[in-house]
């Protein structure tokens, strides 16, 4: 099976978490609560964890928001990401209270002396600081200098950026380039990827709800990582931000680049199927959902080609005419009537668990 060779990057911790220098794609996501109301921060931290999330990043509105963070940090799973505008002084103050990481623009927190500061503090604690560029909040001058938002204006902002932090001897840095249309996204990407080795953070930003979110965050994010660029990934979607690390998950797996819970392979269906396995293959995909393990499951329509070409599923089914098999590795475990199939393909999924 062919691998994708991905671009080389330096490395920065978060927490105990590697990102870059050839470490597993991370998967993040970013709390939607008020930072404020620590009870339910955590609560929705716990969610994200549960769901398989690795870092998790916090708005820090106010310097109420940035004080919070040292309880929410005493008992998060999860490294925290304190998110910073413009306001030096909540850098700081995140910094303190031990967060493990920062997102914010140097260049738009004021005078050098204010980003000298922060610098210096993060450097102290070796906090890595992420760089954001978003195509709707380009710098006035790049948007008049390309005529609009464009994937070299968002390279040339984050360039800047990158020196405002190398001038003082600061290169724990990791970058983003988040655009919502996703062929400025990926442009802009490509353009920075050839232009410097930090470990770069892919997203869409503003993708939209679960259904058109997903879509364009699997074509976006999962375009650059088949390419090799990208080292964490949040898929942006309105709502709750659990669904997130899902589908997160689904774009690594699909690559080849993590292996985390159950895939499920099932048919298109045709003419011979003789079985309804729409629903079937839903209910397989629910209950896969509290599957650990890395298993490759396959649901197929068809008696006849289905064990053949679901061959390399660890498990799987295939029905027709009121019976269906059962089989591992293409091999035919069981033969069992149809409205046996779903309990029969998870007792043997039971036992797969139960392997070393």
């Amino acid at each position: 099976m062919a691998e994708i060779k991905r671009r080389k990057s330096l490395q920065v911790r978060v927490g105990p978490v590697l990102i870059g220098g050839g470490a597993p794609v991370v998967v993040q996501s970013m709390t939607n609560t008020d930072t404020r109301d620590v009870m339910a921060t955590l609560s929705q931290i716990g969610a994200l964890a549960a769901a398989g999330c690795e870092v998790v990043r916090l708005a820090v509105v106010d310097s109420q928001a940035a004080g919070t963070l040292k309880e929410i940090k005493a008992h998060s799973p999860l490294p925290l990401i304190a998110d910073i505008h413009f306001d030096y002084r909540l850098a700081l103050e995140a910094l303190a209270n031990g967060v493990d990481g920062l997102r914010l623009n140097p260049g738009n927190i004021g005078e050098a002396w204010k980003v000298k500061e922060v610098v210096k503090a993060a450097k102290e604690r070796q906090i890595p600081i992420r760089i954001g560029v978003n195509a709707g909040s380009l710098e006035k001058e790049l948007l008049a200098k390309y005529q609009g938002p464009s994937a070299r204006g968002m390279a040339e902002s984050a360039l800047g950026h990158i020196r405002l932090l190398e001038d003082l001897d600061f290169r724990l840095i990791k970058v983003s380039l988040k655009a919502s249309h996703v062929p400025l996204m990926i442009e802009a990407y490509r353009l920075l990827a050839g232009e410097v080795e930090y470990p770069l953070h892919l997203g869409v930003t503003e993708a939209g709800t679960v259904r058109s979110g997903t879509i364009k965050s699997a074509v976006g994010i999962g375009t650059l990582l088949a390419e090799g660029i990208g080292d964490t990934v949040r898929v942006s979607l309105t709502g709750d931000p659990a669904p997130e690390i899902g589908v997160a998950y689904e774009i690594l797996k699909s690559l080849g680049l993590r292996q985390r819970g159950a895939e499920i392979v099932s048919c298109p269906t045709c003419g011979r199927c003789q079985i309804n396995l729409a629903p079937l293959a839903e209910k397989v995909e629910e209950r896969l959902q509290s599957v650990d393990k890395p298993l490759k499951v396959a649901v197929m329509g068809c008696v006849v080609n289905g064990p053949g070409e679901a061959r390399e599923a660890d498990i799987g089914i295939a029905g027709g005419n009121g019976v269906g098999l059962v089989f591992r590795k293409g091999e035919v475990v069981a033969k069992v009537p149809e409205g046996q199939l779903l309990e029969t393909l998870f007792k043997y999924i039971d036992q797969l668990e139960r392997e070393p």
